[in-house]
């Protein structure tokens, strides 16, 4: 957007949505901020009316802020999505504001990430379709996606509806809670089950392509837990399409070379988790095992979590017995 267009839209905007839309009001407003400047429309061009445009951008942002709603309602035309402003989670890619009390509504902040969205719900729905169903609820469901374009900025972004359980809680909150690491009695129930997600995948042609601790959501009362971020997902072995920043030499190398993962790609990443999750406090022979699923060549590692599972099952059995249940609790002062 030029100097020019931005003064254009501001001196003729009659309500604040025509400016800074209804999605990403905050970014919107800060981009026109820094056009309509002073400093900078002055020495971009010679239009008088860059002052009082900016006088205009400050005073539509206070009615912005003073109008005090808390909700944004998205009407699809099939369906009314009436989302919490305040009830927002940030990601890798989007943001998902809660609708209801079991669906998030995952809206990218960047248009140009529309085909990453796209890809998690066709890998999601493939897992639906083609998946065993007794293992759905260790992954998101879809409940709606759609195109929606910003009535402010024009811009258009891919939007999906995920199905939500509540109490959920991530690794990364998990390890903030327990800073010296989790016991690995508790961590080992939490790794067995994520197992099962990825094994439920990998039998559907899937690898995940970024098991991290951010993706990785456990319920604490009942041990259960849910796969989240598909998005970076290998669908029919295609390379992994991107990495997140924040963990980039968490990748295995397939992924940093952009060649076609594997299962082992997936089971690489989730060993990584657990040893980082019981801060390397676990007991010698867990942590041979989790350094056999993270061995350089994607070929020397194991290929399959079904066959792994029992493993760690035999290696649980020899360090601690018969499995029972450990109640596991994470303090609310470390919930965000």
């Amino acid at each position: 957007m030029t100097v020019t267009e931005a003064i254009e839209l501001v001196l003729t905007a009659h309500h604040p949505a025509e400016v800074f839309g209804t999605d990403q009001t905050t970014g919107r407003y800060h981009q026109l901020a820094r056009l309509l400047h002073p400093d900078t429309a002055g020495a971009a061009t010679p239009d008088p009316r860059a002052t009082a445009a900016f006088m205009q951008l400050t005073e539509l942002w206070r009615e912005h802020l003073a109008d005090g709603r808390d909700t944004v309602t998205i009407d699809t035309g099939r369906h009314r999505y009436v989302v919490d402003r305040t009830a927002r989670y940030t990601g890798d890619l989007a943001d998902l504001y809660r609708h209801g009390d079991d669906q998030l509504v995952k809206v990218p902040r960047d248009p140009a990430n529309n085909d990453l969205i796209a890809r998690e719900a066709t890998a999601l729905t493939r897992l639906a379709e083609q998946g065993d169903p007794r293992y759905l609820p260790y992954v998101p469901r879809v409940a709606d996606e759609f195109r929606h374009r910003d009535t402010g900025t024009g811009a258009v972004r891919q939007v999906t509806v995920l199905g939500t359980a509540a109490g959920l809680r991530s690794l990364a909150e998990v390890r903030r809670a327990y800073p010296d690491g989790v016991d690995a009695r508790d961590a080992a129930w939490m790794w067995r089950r994520l197992l099962v997600a990825l094994g439920f995948a990998h039998r559907a042609g899937l690898v995940h392509g970024a098991v991290l601790p951010d993706h990785v959501l456990i319920e604490p009362d009942q041990h259960g837990v849910v796969l989240v971020d598909w998005c970076y997902a290998s669908i029919d072995a295609t390379p992994v399409p991107a990495l997140v920043p924040a963990y980039a030499d968490w990748y295995p190398d397939e992924i940093r070379r952009r060649r076609s993962p594997g299962p082992g790609t997936d089971l690489a990443m989730a060993a990584r988790c657990l040893d980082w999750l019981t801060g390397g406090q676990a007991p010698e022979p867990m942590r041979r095992f989790t350094d056999g699923c993270q061995l350089a060549s994607l070929r020397q590692r194991p290929d399959d979590a079904w066959r792994l599972l029992a493993e760690f099952d035999d290696l649980l059995e020899r360090l601690w017995g018969r499995r029972r249940f450990r109640p596991f609790t994470i303090p609310d002062r470390n919930h965000r």
